[in-house]
């Protein structure tokens, strides 16, 4: 009874976890950026906010003016400030200043302009060594070119004999098939249980076994190690039994033979 029990527990725990686990990565993913963005942006955003409010109350009611400001008048604004919860105004004008960004980039003066940030950060020592990899990383993930996967195949990959799933990427380069004079495929080989990793490889078209299969489903295939079979590609107990005793009778000749 007590071993029932833990093992239902246990499968229906782990059920429960694969629920609620994507959402909950998700949920914090989405309020660690929330965070960075306040935390480095939003909250100096606040303070530049507040001090043009001080030097506005200073001119609006003929105060001398200083560059930093009474620190009176400082303690009466930042009062009223966290009264009236307005520290959300720094990460709006955040969110909006990364869109203005984005939008300067986007022309053709911005990217002119952004260009000679990033050959003077490339400069500084320490720096050069460090940002061109985190800008691929950052490239790659929020790029507007996304990775177009066009079909499922499989391929002979590493060697010979053992074949691999592969997502086709697209045609491969001019140069290699020109040299080869033969129609070539760049495919890359998602590795399990991380398939943003893998390899990428080119290989002939005729070499290549078009599936039945769609992108979600190559994926959960690969990420699950080839627990989670795609609709359609399962085996019937008999062939099941008939596989094992299959490769059972392999390892029995190879026993006799040695």
């Amino acid at each position: 009874m007590t071993e029932s029990f833990g093992k239902d527990f246990k499968r229906f725990f782990l059920r429960g976890l694969a629920v609620f686990l994507p959402t909950m990565i998700t949920l914090a993913i989405i309020i660690y950026v929330f965070r960075f963005v306040d935390k480095y942006v939003g909250q100096h955003l606040n303070t530049a906010l507040r001090w043009a409010v001080v030097q506005f109350y200073c001119l609006s009611n003929k105060t001398p003016r200083e560059w930093i400001g009474p620190d009176a008048v400082w303690q009466r604004v930042k009062d009223q400030w966290d009264e009236y919860h307005l520290g959300w105004l720094g990460f709006v004008l955040a969110v909006f200043l990364v869109y203005l960004v984005g939008r300067l980039v986007a022309s053709l003066v911005g990217r002119g302009i952004w260009r000679m940030i990033e050959q003077g950060f490339l400069r500084v020592p320490i720096l050069r060594q460090i940002y061109p990899y985190v800008k691929q990383v950052t490239d790659f993930l929020l790029s507007e070119r996304k990775l177009e996967l066009s079909r499922v195949v499989a391929v002979e990959y590493p060697r010979k004999g053992v074949w691999s799933l592969g997502l086709v990427t697209g045609p491969a380069m001019k140069t290699v098939g020109n040299s080869l004079r033969s129609d070539m495929l760049t495919v890359f080989i998602p590795s399990s249980p991380t398939p943003v990793t893998g390899y990428t490889i080119t290989v002939r078209r005729d070499e290549v076994i078009d599936l039945p299969l769609s992108i979600d489903q190559a994926l959960r295939f690969t990420v699950s190690g080839g627990v989670i079979m795609p609709a359609g590609q399962e085996l019937s107990p008999a062939e099941v039994e008939q596989a094992r005793q299959g490769a059972f009778g392999v390892s029995d000749r190879k026993e006799i033979d040695a």
